[in-house]
């Protein structure tokens, strides 16, 4: 499909379903309640045509399988890889293509959902309480950004070595940010996991989604 087509259609989907959410409202509103569509509900560039934020979060739940695997055997690297392997498809598929994952990857995904709820707050029309949310969702999706950019880092040093006493602490380093990319980290120890930088992960993004969707009669 073309590329334009299938993005207007998409757009079309959800502004259809916004109205039917918040009723009448201004159309440059209902751009801001689209792009915010398109990370929650649906876009038709993804795999299962599922919003930017679900498809990072399913990628992410086979990242952290994985990579729970890799670490069940520190002393196979032929195993450890064979998961890594894994891992880096759920990660960034050019540098796996063939895996378990969705075929997406979290970078993308994630990326995606920030760039379009970043178009959401500069729409025309924007109320304040997508602004506001909008920093703590792309907070969240830039925490999670960096923790995959480590992952894929890490997990290239595992394809590369030789020896598996070098991959396997590789590997847990791995294994431990697999989890945090849904689940943050309490990075200032303070019992909570907040959207600040270097905490919030998916789970974070996915509530102040919610927490905006709220806000504009959404759900």
């Amino acid at each position: 499909m073309n590329v334009f087509i299938s993005t207007t259609l998409s757009t079309a989907l959800i502004l259809g379903l916004n109205i039917a959410y918040s009723g009448v409202a201004s159309a440059s509103t209902h751009m801001a309640h689209a792009h915010m569509g398109h990370v929650s509900m649906g876009w038709a560039g993804t795999p299962e045509g599922k919003g930017f934020l679900p498809t990072a979060m399913a990628e992410a739940k086979t990242t952290a399988q994985h990579a729970k695997f890799a670490a069940k055997k520190p002393n196979d690297l032929g195993w450890m890889k064979t998961h890594i392997r894994h891992v880096l498809q759920t990660i960034d598929t050019s540098l796996e293509s063939k895996g378990p994952g969705l075929g997406y990857g979290v970078l993308k995904a994630t990326g995606e959902a920030a760039k379009h709820i970043n178009f959401a707050a500069k729409s025309e029309g924007a109320s304040n309480n997508i602004k506001a949310h909008a920093v703590h969702v792309v907070a969240s999706f830039q925490n999670t950004m960096d923790r995959a950019q480590k992952i894929s880092t890490l997990g290239q040093a595992v394809l590369g070595t030789k020896n598996a006493s070098k991959a396997a602490p590789l590997v847990k380093e791995i294994e431990i940010l697999s989890h945090q990319l849904l689940e943050g980290f309490d990075a200032n120890g303070d019992g909570k996991i907040t959207w600040h930088p270097g905490e919030g992960g998916l789970n974070a993004a996915e509530k102040h989604m919610k927490l905006m969707a709220k806000g504009e009669g959404m759900n």
